[in-house]
């Protein structure tokens, strides 16, 4: 009960004096780092103190054109800071859009104000669904129980009274009220845990923790590979100026340096255009879980189904009953109705009267599955689940299971002797039953088919009848809509409920703890999970499912715990989502396969050279010329492209199994083209090292055009304008002279051309049969989706007919 004189909370004079005097909730902005960190984290990297000396000793010792992979510094830094920075604005916009309001009492009435504007002693409301932004005392409680689990661990609701502390981060699962704030910014509970769990990373996710574990060990490598390369150089070289240039030009092309450059943009990109179709994406690692999604659990309110519904019916068991007054008052109880007593209320107007006064209320708790409110003339009533407030077998069951089966919800109103408590349904006779019908979202089922074809399995998990939500899923077609299965009838084991899991689709009457317990054993079966949902029963999955998604108009609590929001609580925009997780990690993977072969041949041909001690194959401007029309500009448009392959683990182990072959293919073929020119011919080293450039090229294209597949029209045309690259580079006097390449040698012309075609039949010929490239297609495993390296996946055994999407 809200005790009789409620808080009118603070005047505008002293809210005006707190923040004059600091008392403000001033907790950092949550949606990303600064300015001077962006350009900070961009300039003062590894890699480009690696490039920054390498270029120093080229200036000093070499000729300006070797420098050219200096640009590669400023190239990679200016992109990174203007994706970030742009990354940065979407995110802090849409931050602001889906920031939750904080509803408090000032100057004897009630407003909105944002969580930072909140000052100490506030007197702050809160409903079922709402989280607590600061911490505080209860001053007023009407039925209002916090969920303190997101703190605490502890799952079950805590009844708080007048004079009980609340924690913030802390919601409301049932009842409202209102609490004084006592702590706020910094000194509130969960400020902390807030600020360092909401701010902008791209950190913590197994593809950005391979690439820093691999460019660890290449940093670690190209010391030595430059000691060995710089004596084998002194031996050579007929100058100082001379061996500095060729240790340079082997150092310098071991470096990835563009592959985290374009890691980052892929991942900013990936914000900014998800943030375009208004999705929130509170956490960048949740881009790469999104691509590794195959299970996606929804919730039928308010995701398959739209927030409003509309009363159908309402069929009276006793006539002497005042069923519509009742409903209406029942309506009016409560302060905040949820889309079922808010069409009640719609439908039946509040009587009038004393006796019809309230004089105590039970709110709506998705534990329980009911509500209720005692009347001070016409005593206590419940509006619930008809399976919940009925005994099993109860004959008004089988017409409540027809409606169900038609796609309508069926509420129960009954009387109760005495007052209400948590056994009050015990003791309640039926008056009538209540027919909602619900409204079907327009997009949902071309939402459902789009799973379906990139075989991602569909569980429905409902707190609603299991009939009723069957019933909604058929309408949509969604496969095993024909045996939904009860929640209550479920096993408690893992093992058991997870086999249950794989061969349903449709699970009604689902407690907030049994969502919680069927994330985890579909995780434990090898799945990555999705969890979507917008109330307060969702929030315990959407934290434990790999990948959180609410409903912007959902509670505060479910956006808060949610890596994902949807701002325009559109189920149709999870297929953009997740497509665009996949185009993002499909794509790094792609392009990390051309970076790190040449980050391989790069290193095999120092070591071959410095072993031998020849001179140097290439100058560094021949290697920039190559990487630029063989990696790097490639790489870009093929990070940026459609890709609907499904992630899967294992990054770092397929990558390897790629560059290592494909870096030794071209390494030997390189060597030895510039090994036989320089022995068996009288051709001069200009001469020698552009025949080196030819073969390593042509391979190089072939190791690009293997990762391109499968090819469209672009990709051939962009595989082709990088060829015709090369050929004007050397064909045309002045690029030629430019770029040190002197192709008038005909004995070394045979040599190129013939070993770099055996080169390049070696990778077709691994791609083909042996298998020690990883192929690239479409499907990324067998017809039916089969991944090798997973245990226990979506499809990876025969399902029961209509078991999944």
């Amino acid at each position: 009960m809200i005790e009789a004189e409620p808080p009118t909370g603070l005047t505008s004079q002293e809210v005006a004096e707190r923040v004059e005097a600091g008392q403000v909730n001033d907790v950092p902005a949550r949606s990303s780092r600064g300015t001077a960190d962006i350009v900070k984290a961009n300039v003062f990297t590894r890699f480009n103190a690696i490039i920054g000396t390498l270029f120093v000793v080229i200036m000093v010792f070499g000729e300006p054109a070797d420098g050219l992979f200096g640009l590669v510094i400023v190239a990679n830094t200016a992109i990174g800071i203007i994706q970030e920075l742009r990354a940065k604005k979407t995110l802090d916009a849409l931050a602001v859009v889906g920031e939750a309001k904080a509803r408090v009492r000032r100057d004897g009435r009630t407003t909105e104000v944002t969580p930072r504007d909140l000052v100490l002693d506030d007197v702050c409301e809160i409903g079922s669904g709402e989280q607590a932004v600061v911490d505080g005392v209860v001053v007023a409680a009407e039925g209002l129980e916090m969920d303190e689990s997101l703190l605490t661990g502890e799952s079950d609701p805590v009844h708080k009274r007048p004079g009980d502390p609340v924690m913030s981060g802390s919601f409301a699962a049932a009842g409202n009220g209102a609490f004084r704030a006592t702590k706020v910014g910094r000194d509130a509970y969960a400020a902390q845990l807030a600020e360092e769990a909401s701010r902008f990373t791209l950190t913590s996710s197994e593809l950005r923790s391979g690439l820093d574990r691999i460019l660890k060990y290449v940093t670690w490598i190209m010391v030595p590979v430059a000691v060995l390369l710089l004596v084998s150089q002194l031996r050579s070289s007929n100058s100082f100026a001379g061996a500095m240039t060729g240790m340079v030009a082997g150092v310098v092309t071991m470096v990835p340096e563009g592959l985290m450059l374009l890691t980052s943009v892929a991942f900013a990109v990936g914000v900014i255009r998800l943030g375009r179709r208004q999705c929130l994406v509170q956490e960048l690692p949740a881009i790469e879980g999104l691509a590794r999604v195959d299970v996606v659990c929804c919730d039928k309110t308010g995701t398959l189904t739209e927030g409003g519904m509309d009363v159908g019916e309402i069929r009276t068991l006793d006539g002497d009953l005042p069923v519509k007054d009742v409903l209406g008052a029942l309506g009016t109880a409560d302060p905040r109705p949820n889309a079922s007593l808010q069409a009640i209320v719609d439908a039946c107007p509040a009587p009038e009267g004393e006796g019809w006064r309230v004089t105590a209320v039970e709110p709506f708790s998705s534990a329980r599955k009911w509500s209720g409110a005692t009347f001070a003339a016409h005593g206590s009533w419940l509006l619930g689940a008809p399976d919940v407030l009925l005994r099993p077998g109860t004959p008004l069951l089988s017409d409540v299971d027809e409606l169900g089966s038609q796609g309508l919800r069926v509420l129960l109103l009954a009387q109760v002797d005495g007052a209400l408590s948590d056994d009050a349904a015990r003791s309640a006779t039926p008056a009538a039953l209540v027919v909602l019908e619900q409204r079907l979202r327009p997009d949902a089922a071309d939402t459902l088919r789009y799973f379906h074809t990139q075989q991602v399995a569909t569980k429905v998990i409902s707190g609603d009848n299991a009939v009723a939500v069957g019933a909604v899923a058929g309408k949509l077609g969604l496969d095993g809509a024909d045996h939904p299965v009860d929640a209550r009838t479920l096993p408690a084991d893992q093992p058991e409920l997870a086999r249950k899991l794989d061969d349903n689709t449709i699970f009604g009457r689902v407690t907030p703890q049994q969502k919680r317990a069927m994330v985890s054993a579909l995780q434990s079966n090898g799945h990555t999970v999705a969890m979507t949902g917008d109330g307060v029963n969702d929030v315990l999955a959407l934290k434990d499912a790999d990948i959180g998604v609410a409903m912007g108009t959902g509670s505060a609590a479910t956006r808060a715990v949610a890596q994902i929001v949807l701002l325009d609580d559109k189920f149709a925009s999870l297929p953009s989502v997740v497509a665009e997780g996949r185009r993002v990690i499909g794509n790094i993977e792609r392009v990390a396969n051309l970076f790190l072969s040449k980050t391989v041949y790069s290193l095999l041909l120092s070591l071959l050279i410095g072993v031998v001690s020849l001179p140097f194959p290439f100058l560094p401007r021949h290697l920039t010329l190559i990487g630029t029309l063989t990696i790097g500009t490639p790489a870009f448009f093929l990070a940026l492209a459609p890709n609907n392959e499904r992630a899967r683990p294992g990054f770092v182990e397929r990558v390897l199994r790629f560059a290592i072959p494909s870096g030794i293919v071209a390494a030997a073929a390189t060597f030895t083209t510039y090994a036989i020119a320089r022995v068996a011919g009288e051709s001069s080293l200009d001469q020698d090292r552009t025949a080196a450039t030819i073969t390593l090229f042509m391979v190089a294209m072939w190791i690009l055009a293997i990762v391109a597949r499968p090819y469209t029209w672009w990709k051939i045309l962009l595989i082709a304008a990088m060829g015709l690259g090369y050929v004007l580079a050397l064909f045309v006097p002045f690029l030629a002279d430019f770029f040190a390449l002197y192709p008038d040698d005909l004995p070394n012309w045979g040599i190129a051309v013939g070993i770099g075609g055996i080169g390049m039949a070696v990778l077709e010929l691994g791609w083909h049969v042996s298998g020690w490239i990883d192929r690239y297609r479409p499907e990324h495993g067998n017809a039916n989706g089969t991944h090798p390296e997973r245990k226990g996946p979506a499809h990876a055994k025969p399902r029961k007919p209509g078991a999944r999407t």
